[in-house]
């Protein structure tokens, strides 16, 4: 969460190598047994994606496409907002991922959720310049490490009704429209499955 420029070692910029394509990973390899699972009576397959409120940060642009096989060091807003933007686009396509999942894949529940501001390691090497902005907006709200799991929990333990594939959650189970038109563009995460899709084929 908002490094510095960098790149993973399949040379995508870091956070989203790490937050998105990490996942988008694992899920198409696990999808066969989750779709062979999903087609068995009663079932209730769920594809929780960790996402953040940090959504909000990500470039105007929403994801820069182009770009995302670079360290991105100018990305967005200006400096310390860098380190934000890429932050935020990878918080941004695990939400739309979330979405063009239950599209794609209906018999499978896909939702996308914000585990509230946890005060973990995340923040132990972030430059107070970079954490400030947090610090201020956050106040006194920190959600202490031990309550760090409940939303995610919440998604993959309560009753299926109680979930709508394709949304977007904040803690605890808080049925959240995105605020942002990038967060609500259907073209944009459909572009973004075509591009992951393509990009797996070489990481699979």
């Amino acid at each position: 969460m908002a490094l510095p420029p960098g790149v993973t070692k399949d040379g995508y910029e870091i956070q989203f190598g790490t937050n998105h394509l990490g996942h988008a990973l694992l899920i198409k390899l696990f999808l066969p047994i989750l779709q062979k699972t999903a087609d068995q009576p009663n079932s209730d397959v769920r594809i929780i994606n960790m996402s953040s409120i940090g959504y909000k940060q990500a470039p105007k642009s929403g994801i820069d496409f182009a770009t995302l096989k670079s360290p991105q060091p100018t990305l967005g807003s200006v400096p310390p907002g860098h380190r934000w933007s890429r932050y935020g686009q990878s918080k941004l396509a695990n939400l739309l991922y979330a979405k063009d999942l239950a599209r794609r894949y209906p018999k499978i529940t896909s939702v996308a959720i914000h585990p509230g501001f946890v005060r973990t390691d995340l923040f132990a090497n972030v430059p107070i310049l970079t954490r400030l902005p947090v610090e201020i907006m956050v106040g006194n709200n920190w959600t202490p490490v031990e309550q760090g799991p409940y939303s995610q929990t919440w998604a993959a333990t309560t009753a299926k009704q109680n979930l709508q594939s394709g949304t977007y959650y904040e803690p605890i189970g808080k049925k959240t429209k995105p605020t942002t038109k990038q967060a609500n563009d259907d073209k944009l995460a459909g572009d973004l499955w075509e591009w992951t899709q393509k990009e797996l084929q070489h990481l699979a």
